[in-house]
């Protein structure tokens, strides 16, 4: 699949690629997961193959006006134990958790570029997962983020579970993250069309003294 000719490839959360390497490939480099799969016993952490052998980078929607003791002391969801297990048990692994107000400023660059009061939630797993590639990459290539003509309400390929939220946003400001992304895309537009694929320049390869 097209995905695993890349040099690197991020997914999110808890996206399996067994069973679907047809439309996805199996190649994972980093996965950006939000505190919940830490917190939440269902997705087995510490045992799940899904979080073995890549680079882990944890999450935690800390309040706007962030104060590190207060969040440390009380997260939105408890990462900090688990990541502590997860790190004595493998310290050869990469993992990192995003400062939060890394996450808010990416909140203020989504409202910065938009005329509309946005609701101070952060953005989603998705966007900073894509800033972040922006950051590591020359270039970057971003699937079905925005859809394709395959859209649907499906929320992710791997659940049979639909809610036009998904796409649209309730919690997150996914139509404004998405509207950004559309508007910074340097690929064809036949691309979006039938790929749902965005071509994004990194950001060392983008010149801001234009």
């Amino acid at each position: 699949y097209l995905s695993d000719s890349h040099d690197a490839v991020l997914r999110f959360n808890a996206a399996p690629t067994e069973g679907y390497e047809r439309d996805v490939g199996n190649k994972t480099t980093i996965r950006i997961i939000n505190s919940q799969i830490l917190a939440n016993p269902n997705h087995r952490f510490n045992s799940s193959s899904l979080y073995k052998d890549v680079v882990l980078v944890a999450w935690d929607p800390a309040p706007y006006t962030v104060d590190l003791h207060k969040w440390f002391a009380s997260p939105d969801y408890n990462l900090f134990g688990p990541y502590v297990e997860h790190r004595r048990a493998h310290p050869e692994q990469p993992f990192y958790i995003l400062h939060p107000s890394y996450v808010w400023r990416l909140w203020n660059v989504i409202q910065g570029n938009t005329q509309e009061n946005i609701q101070p939630n952060p953005p989603s797993s998705g966007f900073i997962g894509i800033l972040l590639m922006m950051t590591l990459c020359e270039q970057v290539h971003v699937y079905e983020y925005i859809p394709s003509v395959r859209q649907s309400d499906l929320c992710h390929y791997h659940e049979r579970y639909y809610d036009a939220a998904c796409t649209l946003g309730a919690y997150h400001p996914l139509l404004y993250e998405k509207s950004l992304i559309q508007r910074i895309n340097t690929g064809p537009e036949s691309d979006l069309r039938k790929k749902g694929r965005v071509t994004l320049p990194g950001f060392s390869a983008v010149n801001c003294d234009i």
